[in-house]
Parts: structure tokens; sequence; C-alpha cells
């Protein structure tokens, strides 16, 4: 069968910034009025476009925004003037970056004693009260104050207090994914006591999985990032979020396969009898993980179609075998990556990976079709 011209020749990926915007009202209705719900928009909105993503959690009424770099602040302050739109830099105080997380009205997140002298130093020669929050490493061991710098600060709370505005202070859970894991209730305890001794300062604690655990942890902010995308904060239950990325690949090829030969670089997939198999223009070019390998799977009208051999930059092979004949797709047909059939989570399950990765490492080559 020839190509239709009206057949798409590249990957289509279809994102609902419907479903953006009511998984951000869900997480309102979980945390009720009394917190604030922000977003977490960095690696460019877990790769469904921040030029698109961020303006509809703003018209979804988000007020603040979490972005991982000083380069993604600056970019997301473009897109989101307004002066009642907050922009948090979570990665620090980068040497020098003063002036410019300044200029452009950003908010750092200071997780060091290093951070802490910087940016009261840049508000003496310039203007108390610098807004800034302040990240205390509960169990994590990645970014914020340890035990011991804490306890050099926690001294001096009341005299940075005098020069820069301490608006949060903020831990993150490491393992709030896993129901009933004992290191959640620990860093919530550990949170509330380094909290205390800032009374000054409002509260965050809670990430994507955080808010659908236990309310005592939303304080005055959570910080969703990964469910607000459709990836499931409680992976032990159905998933509470609406799905908003859907991804098909057109097949290029189609070819019968005889007992005895293999498939794809390595020889690593050997036919055990004759089979029928199709090539699709997707691999890990397209963020589409090499992990994949002889282990996950893509969907043909609700037909599983393993992949076989090894993914390699351009194409992938799958197997038509799980198909009736008469059923089975042909060169220019759109095959399922993720959609109905197939969330994030679950190809994830399949590589071996988190949907955190899925999303982050979709391609730029595919055609970007955004619902609205």
């Amino acid at each position: 069968m020839p190509y239709s011209k009206t057949r798409p020749f590249a990957g289509q990926l279809h994102i609902d910034l419907a479903a953006l915007a009511s998984n951000y009202k869900r997480v309102k209705q979980r945390i009720g009025i009394h917190c604030e719900a922000a977003a977490a928009v960095k690696a460019d909105a877990y790769g469904i476009g921040i030029e698109r993503a961020a303006p509809t959690l703003s018209e979804a009424g988000c007020k603040s925004f979490f972005v991982a770099t000083l380069q993604e602040g600056v970019q997301l302050r473009g897109l989101l003037p307004e002066n009642d739109i907050r922009i948090y830099v979570l990665n620090g105080l980068q040497d020098g970056a003063e002036e410019i997380l300044d200029f452009h009205l950003l908010t750092p997140v200071l997780n060091s004693v290093t951070d802490i002298e910087n940016w009261t130093s840049y508000a003496k020669r310039t203007r108390p009260y610098l807004k800034c929050i302040l990240h205390i490493d509960t169990g994590m061991a990645r970014l914020g104050l340890s035990e011991d710098e804490l306890e050099t600060v926690i001294p001096r709370a009341r005299a940075l207090g005098k020069i820069i505005d301490i608006e949060y202070v903020m831990s993150h859970f490491s393992c709030a994914d896993e129901k009933g894991h004992p290191l959640n209730n620990l860093q919530a305890k550990r949170f509330q006591y380094a909290a205390d001794s800032f009374v000054f300062s409002k509260r965050s604690l809670a990430n994507s999985s955080g808010v659908f655990r236990d309310e005592s942890w939303h304080h005055d902010m959570v910080r969703p990032g990964m469910c607000l995308y459709g990836l499931n904060p409680t992976p032990e239950t159905e998933n509470p979020m609406q799905p908003v990325v859907s991804l098909s690949v057109p097949i290029l090829q189609r070819r019968t396969l005889s007992k005895g030969e293999s498939v794809g670089y390595g020889a690593s997939w050997v036919a055990e009898d004759k089979c029928e198999l199709a090539t699709v223009q997707l691999g890990y070019a397209d963020g589409f993980n090499r992990s994949a390998s002889n282990a996950a799977k893509l969907y043909w009208q609700g037909h599983a179609c393993p992949i076989i051999g090894r993914v390699s930059m351009d194409l992938t092979i799958i197997s038509l075998e799980n198909i009736p004949p008469d059923l089975r797709p042909v060169q220019g047909d759109m095959i399922e990556v993720l959609g109905p059939y197939q969330s994030a989570d679950d190809l994830a399950l399949d590589m071996g990976t988190i949907g955190y990765e899925v999303l982050t490492s979709l391609g730029r080559r595919y055609a970007r079709n955004y619902k609205s």
C-alpha cells in the first residue's frame, strides 16, 4: 500500500493543554484554599514545551513557578513578564548571578552558606529585604543546607531577616512516591524542626507525590511537577491525573523474516520461526531510550507490538505477530508509543526507568500538536 498524501511523515506528539490545566486545578482542589500550588516547569516543562505550558498554567491560576537554572528563569520571565508572577530558581546562586536574578525579578533558592553570604552581601550593596527561599536538606543529600550548616545559620536567623526576606523555608522528599517509606515521616519531622527556627518564613515541602500522601505536608505551598504532566504521583493506585502527552510514529517498512535470521545491531534478537516485522521511525535521537531494546513495546489498535533487536539512532523494529494478519498496520500507518494503551509510566517500567525520563527526553524531531 503506497503512502497517502494525507498521512504524516513525522512522529506526531500531541500535547493536551486542557488536561495540563485540569491537573493543576486537581492539585488546587486537593490542597485547599489556605495553601498555594506552585508549578515546576524545569527541563522545558518536563519536555512538553515551556512556551505553551507556562502560559497555560498561568491562565489556570498559577502565580509561582520553579525552574532549575538561571537560563530557564530568564526564558520564563520573558514568557510571563507580569509582576505578580513569581519565579524561583532551584539550583542556587551561581557566582556573579545576583544582578541577573535581580534584573529579571527572579528569586534564588539558597542551598548553602555560601549562597546566603553572597545574597546578603548583594542586598547590603543594593537594597534590603531581597526575597529568597532557604533550602534545608532533610535527607536527600543533594542540595540544601546540611544539618551542620543549619546549626550555624539558625542563630543568625533574626539578623538575616533584617537584610534578606526569607520568603519560604523549603525541603524536598526523596521517597514520597513510595507509600509508607519510613524516610517520609522522618523528613517531615526534620523539616518541622528546621522551619520552626524561621518564624517569619512560610513553608514548602510537598512535591507531586507529597501532595497526595499527607495533608500535614502541604504547609503554605506545594511544588508539583510530574503529576501536572500526567505522571502518576501514587504509583500503587490508579492515576488521579489526566494524560497530557500522546505520541505516534510512522511505519516505514514491513518485512518477513525467516527462522534463524537476526535483527538490528549486534544481532541481539534471532527469529525462532518465520515472522513479520515492521520498522518504525523512532530512535534514541528522538529521545527513545536504547534501554527499550528487546524490552518495551508499541501498540497498534490495542495490540502490543514488542520491540525486537536494539533501538538505533533513528529506527526501531517491532514484531507484528500479536496482531491478526488481516488487522496488521501497513507502511505509512501511525503506531502508538504513548497514548490510551501505554502511558509514560508504563513505557518507563519496561525501560527500567521512570516516567520523568521518558517525558524530558522527548525529542525535537516530532511534529508537536498542541490542543487547547
